[in-house]
């Protein structure tokens, strides 16, 4: 029977093979938290579930050349695993369509520019829908995806060594597995149907379709978690605030000295590109107020006082002079190699450094 899909909900069991994007991401950038784990890239196929720009992100490494990733600042740990990559296709899963897709234009259209790889769309997925197509009147970063898209469509199948194809209308219901690895992935095929607020929603068609796959990633979306005594919109899974200083949860009145950036204060939307300025909007406004707010006076200006109390009370840290000693570190080793830098993974290394 034909079934309402709720938002990524599908059923997971507990497979080696399985893990969210996150991870993976940790992994190639060299997150000491991610350093050690295992990945497997000794089958062809990987399923990426959700199409935003993590998803673009992970699908890109996946396919791209090794020899081009050694021009980058990549985790040696990783380059050295996708060196032996066996990957040849990695299919990406958007439960809703084209117009509805996450990604920005920009991510889109580096696939098109990996060397050796094809990114395959099936045109029947482009055939918009009445709505999507009124949606996408005036959005440009949709009717750009779409062009793209339709773009990759014509190209089809090169017969490259490495294939990314992008699937819309399709949701994950179910991870198959086989000697407690992922085997398989169980698809069901959507449509669009307008909800009560007007947004266009998936719903189940009750066709269903099986990818066999030796790893899942899913990408499926972020939410805020509330802190003690700091207010939160749990409909939107934000921090409430005007611009970055946090407010009540009515939105009515600041609360003096509290501040949010990134996802926090926006949403799960936009790349380090986008949260780079939204972090020195929110400090601006840090810098605006700090002479207003209460028990701030020059006798508690001195950075010196932080670093005392840090010793007083026997707390290690890391100042931002240690800092530029270890990123000094890390990119004289880069030039060496014509790279941006090589990184460090691991913390004791890392404080090595920084401490010799």
């Amino acid at each position: 029977m034909p079934s309402p899909i709720a938002p990524w909900v599908f059923l997971v069991k507990i497979f080696s093979g399985s893990l969210p994007a996150t991870a993976f991401v940790g992994w190639y950038n060299g997150h000491p938290d991610y350093r050690d784990l295992a990945i497997d890239l000794s089958l062809e196929r990987v399923v990426v579930v959700g199409n935003g720009n993590v998803a673009m992100d992970v699908t890109r490494i996946l396919a791209a050349a090794p020899e081009e990733l050694a021009k980058t600042d990549i985790a040696d740990h990783a380059l050295d695993v996708l060196r032996a990559s066996k990957v040849r296709e990695v299919v990406m899963l958007g439960r809703r369509g084209p117009v509805q897709a996450a990604f920005t234009t920009p991510e889109l259209k580096e696939f098109g520019e990996l060397h050796g790889v094809d990114v395959i769309v099936d045109p029947a997925d482009l055939e918009l829908d009445e709505a999507s197509a009124a949606a996408m009147v005036g959005d440009k970063t949709a009717t750009k995806n779409v062009e793209l898209l339709r773009r990759y469509a014509a190209r089809g199948d090169t017969g490259a060594l490495r294939r990314i194809v992008m699937r819309f209308l399709v949701s994950p219901v179910e991870v198959l597995g086989e000697d407690g690895r992922v085997a398989a992935v169980k698809i069901e095929r959507n449509r669009l149907a307008q909800s009560a607020d007007g947004s266009l929603r998936p719903r189940g068609t009750g066709v269903f379709e099986t990818i066999e796959a030796s790893m899942i990633l899913r990408s499926v979306g972020y939410r805020g978690v509330p802190l003690a005594d700091v207010p939160f919109d749990e409909s939107t899974g934000v921090i409430p605030n005007a611009g970055g200083r946090v407010t009540n949860t009515g939105g009515d009145a600041v609360l003096p000295g509290l501040y949010v950036v990134g996802w926090a204060k926006r949403g799960p939307s936009g790349v380090i590109g986008t949260n780079k300025p939204d972090a020195a909007a929110t400090v601006v406004l840090m810098l605006e107020d700090i002479a207003a707010l209460p028990g701030i006076d020059d006798a508690h200006r001195d950075p010196a006082l932080i670093e005392a109390l840090l010793r007083e009370r026997g707390i290690d840290f890391v100042s931002y002079a240690d800092w530029q000693r270890l990123d000094g570190f890390e990119t004289a080793c880069g030039q060496q190699q014509g790279r941006p830098r090589v990184k460090l993974t691991r913390v004791d290394e890392m404080l090595r450094v920084i401490r010799e």
